[in-house]
C-alpha cells in the first residue's frame, strides 16, 4: 500500500487537478494506494472541491477545525498512514504539496526505489526554467549554514524537498524513538528539514531522485516572505 499524503491550506484552484493528476499517474502505476488528505481549516471551497473525488479514486479527507500549519499537519497524515498500516516493512508514504508545484509523475520512481530496498528517497527538484520566488530562493541560499550546523545526510543534496517517499518502517522507528514529542517541530520549509533529521539515524539506505519544481502552476502567490524564511533559519540555527 502506498500513503499518498497531502496538507492542504486554502488551495481551491489545485487541489482538484492535483487529485486528478495523481489519478492518472497511479493508474498507470497500478499499486494499491490511498491518498490521505488534511484540509488545515481552509476558509476557501477546498474541501468542497476536493469531497467529490472520493468517488474517483481511494481518498479520505480529515480536516482541522482550526489551523495548526504546514508542519503539524504533515505530522498528523504521517502518524494516521503509519496507524493503519498493516505491513511497515513493505509499504510506504510519499508526501507532496497541495498547491501543484510538487511533480506526481516522480511518484512512481520515489516509490520504485522503496520497493528496490530504499528506505528513504527524496526528489531533489530543481527549477526546470522557472523562477523560484525570493523567499525561496534566500532559504536555499542559506542552506550552507545549515549543513554547518546539523549533520544533514550526504547523500541528499536537497533536504529542503518535501517530495519524498518512506518505508512506513522507517517513520514508525521514528515515532516509537519521539513516543512522547513530535518529528515535525517547525513550520513551513523548515518542517521538511525537522523530519529528514528525525529520520536520518533510522534509516539504512536512502537515495535521491531528480524532479521538477512547478512554480509555474501554482495559482496563487507564495505564503512565504523574507520576514519569515530568516525566522525559521533563526530558529533552526539557535536549536543546537
Amino acid at each position: 500500500m502506498i500513503y499518498i499524503c497531502i496538507p492542504a491550506h486554502n488551495e481551491e484552484r489545485t487541489a482538484g487537478v492535483l487529485l486528478w493528476k495523481i489519478r492518472q499517474v497511479m493508474s498507470e502505476f497500478q499499486r494499491d494506494y490511498l491518498v490521505l488528505f488534511l484540509d488545515d481549516a481552509s476558509t476557501d471551497r477546498t474541501f468542497e472541491v476536493v469531497s467529490p473525488y472520493a468517488q474517483v479514486l481511494p481518498l479520505e479527507i480529515i480536516r482541522n477545525d482550526e489551523r495548526t500549519g504546514y508542519g503539524a499537519s504533515l505530522e498528523r497524515l504521517l502518524r494516521e498512514a503509519v496507524g493503519r498500516c498493516a505491513y511497515p516493512r513493505r509499504d510506504a508514504v510519499v508526501t507532496l504539496q497541495a498547491d501543484f508545484t510538487d511533480e506526481p509523475l516522480a511518484i512512481p520512481g520515489l516509490v520504485k526505489r522503496i520497493e528496490g530496498g530504499a528506505d528513504l528517497v527524496v526528489a531533489a527538484q530543481r527549477p526546470n526554467g522557472t523562477k523560484l520566488p525570493l523567499a525561496f530562493r534566500l532559504v536555499r541560499r542559506g542552506l550552507p549554514w545549515l549543513e554547518r550546523r546539523y549533520e544533514l545526510p550526504e547523500q541528499i543534496s536537497d533536504p529542503l524537498s518535501g517530495l519524498r517517499a518512506y518505508r512506513v518502517g522507517l517513520l514508525k522507528k521514528a515515532m516509537n524513538e519521539r513516543a512522547d514529542g513530535r518529528l515535525v517541530t517547525h513550520d513551513r520549509w523548515a518542517a521538511s528539514l525537522d523530519l529528514l533529521l528525525a529520520v536520518a539515524r533510522h534509516t539504512s539506505r536512502m537515495e535521491e531522485v531528480e524532479s521538477a519544481i512547478r512554480y509555474d502552476r501554482r495559482a496563487r502567490s507564495s505564503r512565504l516572505s523574507l520576514w519569515q524564511a530568516a525566522r525559521d533559519y533563526i530558529g533552526l540555527l539557535r536549536q543546537r
